[in-house]
């Protein structure tokens, strides 16, 4: 069973649907899809199946209050409940971090904290958010004022993209700067709880201060090293959450030999498409991996160890308002393999595209598109 809701889903997603004939449920936005032929059943259809057991993906997290508000899936609803709310997940795995720092605040009373009572180094970000929309790392005063000003400035432009199922500018969470290494997870626990890790992608920032998510990369290597690492910490994980038939896409930090959560994405994989890298890079798709219970052989993608594969989501510089042209075609001449440049509404997704491209690790390509702020490709309409 699948759900799809806005704002994307990939053709790579939607042709596959149309040759497996999974369920997916009929709303307005797959009313609205054209070119393929879908699957589509109506609510009842889809509760039945979900309440029966079937496994359910869906591609946006626009779909989790629907999941919510109609199904009797307990254990489902449950792991949603936990993993998308950035502060219970925090009270149910606290246990796992004991020493981190963490309080929730409503919006409204952020502008009464006193910055020198809290811990060095925060970070601040929507207790339910996406994408990284309204995250702060913030190191002094001035950048919390910063932070106080963009969020009463942005936030009402963070819920005209997305529901507060998605992203809640209502209440925030300050937490302690976790350190290490950030990676990406694609993962799901099948009907025994047990863990398969299906991607890994290393999740490095243009400087301390960056959230963006502009870089993430696979490859044979970084899952060889890091996926059983994940398998272990997720099976601790579900030792407390204890969630069955449950896709989840997991944003962490490792620092020496402790896995520290960032956010758990639940009922998918990575966002606007970005799960579809896995395709590029080992020839399988997740989601099929998932719903079919195909899980692949990930040691037979040991010979391509020389490639790494990269899905960069292209955020506009400070400056610009959305209403800008975006120059696709000037910015791909920088690449010498790309897999795919998916263009998006910058208005409605609050991104120009994802890109999905293939080098090796130390290409200058990659350092371009780590730190190249995209102002050169911005055309006023």
């Amino acid at each position: 069973m699948v759900i799809l809701d806005a704002p994307y889903a990939s053709d790579m997603l939607l042709s596959w649907l149309e040759e497996s004939q999974h369920p997916v449920l009929t709303n307005r936005f797959t009313r609205s899809i054209d070119g393929f032929k879908l699957n589509l059943v109506d609510d009842a259809t889809a509760i039945s199946l979900i309440d029966s057991g079937q496994r359910v993906y869906t591609n946006s997290e626009n779909a989790l209050a629907w999941i919510m508000e109609n199904t009797h899936a307990d254990s489902l609803k449950h792991g949603i409940s936990v993993f998308k709310d950035k502060l219970e997940m925090r009270r149910v795995l606290k246990d796992l971090d004991k020493n981190l720092f963490f309080k929730e605040c409503a919006a409204d009373e952020l502008a009464v904290i006193n910055y020198s009572e809290l811990p060095e180094t925060i970070v601040l970000k929507p207790t339910v958010g996406f994408c990284s929309m309204g995250v702060y790392v913030i190191n002094n005063a001035q950048e919390w004022q910063n932070a106080l000003e963009d969020i009463k400035r942005d936030s009402a432009r963070w819920q005209q993209m997305y529901p507060d199922s998605v992203v809640n500018a209502g209440r925030f969470i300050i937490e302690d700067y976790i350190c290490g290494q950030e990676y990406a997870i694609d993962a799901f626990f099948d009907s025994q709880g047990k863990v398969h890790v299906l991607n890994v992608l290393k999740h490095d920032f243009a400087s301390a201060e960056d959230t963006s998510d502009r870089m993430y990369t696979t490859g044979a290597d970084i899952y060889a090293q890091m996926a059983p690492v994940f398998t272990d910490w997720l099976q601790k994980v579900n030792e407390v959450v204890r969630v069955r038939d449950f896709p989840i896409h997991v944003e962490v930090r490792v620092n020496g030999q402790h896995v520290s959560p960032i956010e758990f994405n639940p009922m998918r994989f990575a966002g606007l498409g970005g799960t579809d890298v896995s395709q590029y890079a080992f020839g399988f798709k997740t989601y099929q991996a998932y719903l079919d219970n195909a899980i692949p052989d990930m040691s037979a993608y040991k010979l391509h160890t020389e490639k790494v594969f990269t899905m960069s989501l292209l955020n506009p510089p400070a400056d610009t308002d959305g209403t800008e042209n975006f120059d696709y075609d000037a910015f791909i001449e920088n690449f010498q393999m790309v897999h795919e440049m998916r263009k998006f509404d910058v208005s409605k997704v609050g991104n120009y595209g994802f890109l999905f491209i293939e080098t090796t690790p130390d290409s200058s390509e990659l350092d371009f598109l780590m730190h190249d702020d995209l102002s050169r490709f911005i055309e006023k309409r």
